[in-house]
């Protein structure tokens, strides 16, 4: 390829309303223009990335099995309703009417249509296990699209879906996909982990996130130095304390805290550790009539030690607590007779559920709010001052030094940008759809089913985020606009650097290398810039004074000078550099 025929169009400063790096970089390189928000156009120089990871993608499922087929965009209603999704979904997904009225969706993921076309033609368990994927475009209507193909509301991803017999085959369809997964992103050459995950909105119970490590990440990734322990924060189990719970040696004292109402605060007043502190949290859950109106409202109290935070997850999956909402200044006045930062367990108004954390249940002498403006409790304890707790579970995110659920060390937190996830989803969608086949006996099973997705434009702003410096991006070789980059200076003045450069060009693209020659004239400091930016990751320049003794410059986009090489050996190095 010759620069002068392909689209080069970089900036020198980014769009004000580009955040972060990817998003700065990408529209500062020219591989991504804005055409509303939270779309995208993919000019030449992106695109070229997104089909090498597509490529990658095809290679490794292909392999594993699994084939390919396409899905439509906008999908019919009905199928979205017989799962309920249809309802049960948010905003975020696209409805939209036809010229005669009737519903469709904009898909952003499939499935309902893959399982409709699985139940018309899967009638036999003999035609099982079947693994189906495609690439395609997928639309989430983002309340606040941002971060330029990190959250955009149209984007493109790969999701593949397994069908199997039994649970059995089901999860070894999984373990086919998420061993996939892992040769697909090491193929990328990116910094990831693998975490096991809560299976969210999708549904389904064996799940795992793949995880691109980056400062700038917007999820936590917990892990376990010592092993090979890993989670998303939303499914990472803070375990029980071991010791027990402290001997009680403190009286229970109602004290004055004036204008103290957060943990933090009383902590700092009373001089006591943030940990003796008990935070407390009011949630609400709603019964609904036939008619879909609130009949019925239950009021809890969720309790957790003053230096923890809630998992929202975790509580959802309490029992009675899922679907929960935070509860209104109505219902606590109501119930604790006292306005939120003096609330706390004891001498309420109205009889609430109480859901304590494991942290808070082994605790003794502890302060929590008195249920009066400016008075919290001291020397609180269970079994004295009030009941021990019914409900004991989980509730909190962990934090970096709690104990490994593995037993095998203390766990630390890094920031990560999830770029694929493997779900299984047993039966979640077939029975909703009646999706059936006749086993050995003749008699209808639902189909096992197990969904992975990939987030194929998420993932090149994905490897900027963890690879780039000051001067632009520094991408990985597999999945590089290009691979090499020829700058020859001053070919219009220098014929035999002109020559040189096409010569050395002309070899490497007949060798299978994905090498743009730079024959727009530019001078030296701007033609560098461009393609540091850019960031192909090897350059080779050729200039009149090197061709004099026989020698060109090599210098790698992480190098910090370039070194000089044979210009009779220049196509064999880089045959080796580029393991050829």
């Amino acid at each position: 390829m010759k620069a002068s025929q392909f689209f080069i169009s970089t900036l020198k400063e980014a769009p004000a309303d580009a955040e972060v790096v990817s998003h700065q970089l990408m529209m500062r390189a020219g591989m991504i223009k804005k055409l509303g928000a939270g779309i995208y156009n993919y000019m030449p120089m992106g695109l070229r990335v997104i089909h090498k990871v597509e490529a990658i993608v095809r290679e490794e499922m292909n392999r594993a099995g699994a084939v390919e087929m396409s899905m439509p965009v906008i999908q019919p209603a009905e199928l979205w309703q017989e799962t309920g999704r249809f309802e049960s979904m948010g905003p975020e997904l696209l409805r939209i009417k036809d010229r005669h009225g009737r519903d469709f969706v904009v898909q952003p993921t499939s499935e309902e249509v893959i399982t409709d076309v699985m139940r018309q033609d899967i009638k036999s368990y003999k035609q099982l296990p079947k693994n189906l994927y495609q690439i395609q475009t997928k639309f989430r209507d983002e309340r606040r699209p941002r971060f330029g193909l990190m959250r955009g509301r149209e984007f493109i991803m790969k999701d593949a879906y397994s069908f199997d017999r039994d649970q059995t085959a089901a999860k070894a369809s999984y373990q086919v996909m998420a061993q996939a997964y892992r040769r697909i992103f090491d193929r990328f050459g990116l910094t990831y982990r693998a975490v096991a995950a809560d299976s969210g909105a999708i549904g389904g119970d064996l799940s795992e996130e793949f995880q691109v490590i980056a400062a700038t990440g917007e999820d936590a990734i917990v892990y376990c130095p010592e092993s090979n322990y890993a989670a998303n924060m939303e499914k990472a189990e803070a375990l029980a304390p071991p010791a027990g719970r402290p001997t009680a040696v403190q009286a229970l004292t109602r004290t004055a805290t004036p204008g103290k109402a957060t943990c933090g605060e009383v902590a700092e007043l009373l001089s006591i550790p943030l940990q003796s502190t008990v935070k407390s949290l009011v949630l609400a859950t709603d019964e609904l009539d036939d008619a879909g109106k609130v009949h019925k409202t239950q009021v809890w109290l969720v309790l957790l030690r003053g230096d923890h935070d809630m998992n929202e997850v975790k509580v959802g999956k309490v029992a009675g607590l899922a679907g929960f909402r935070f509860a209104t200044l109505a219902e606590i006045e109501d119930h604790f007779g006292c306005k939120p930062g003096y609330l706390g367990p004891l001498n309420m108004k109205k009889p609430v559920k109480l859901a304590v954390d494991r942290e808070v249940a082994a605790l003794a002498d502890w302060v929590c709010g008195a249920n009066e403006p400016d008075f919290h409790l001291t020397g609180v304890n269970w079994g004295r001052d009030l009941p021990e707790p019914d409900l004991i579970a989980d509730l909190r995110n962990v934090v970096a030094g709690d104990a490994s659920p593995d037993g095998k060390g203390v766990l630390a937190i890094e920031r990560g940008i999830e770029v694929g996830h493997v779900f299984y989803l047993g039966t979640k969608y077939s029975q909703a759809m009646n999706a059936t086949f006749l086993d050995e006996n003749g008699k209808p099973q639902f189909l096992e089913m197990g969904c992975y997705g990939i987030g194929i434009t998420r993932l090149p702003a994905a490897a900027i985020e963890q690879n780039h410096d000051e001067r632009g991006i520094i991408w990985p070789d597999a999945i590089a606009p290009f691979t090499v980059v020829l700058c020859p200076i001053s070919p219009d003045r220098f014929p035999e650097v002109k020559a040189a450069a096409e010569k050395l060009h002309d070899e490497l693209a007949a060798a299978g290398v994905d090498v743009i020659l730079d024959d727009r004239g530019e001078r030296p400091g701007a033609m560098f810039a461009d393609w540091e930016l850019i960031g192909v990751p090897h350059r080779v320049t050729i200039g009149d004074r090197g061709l004099k003794d026989g020698q060109l410059e090599y210098q790698h986009r992480r190098d910090a000078a370039s070194s000089k090489i044979d210009l009779a050996r220049a196509f064999n190095f880089l045959k080796e550099k580029l393991a050829l």
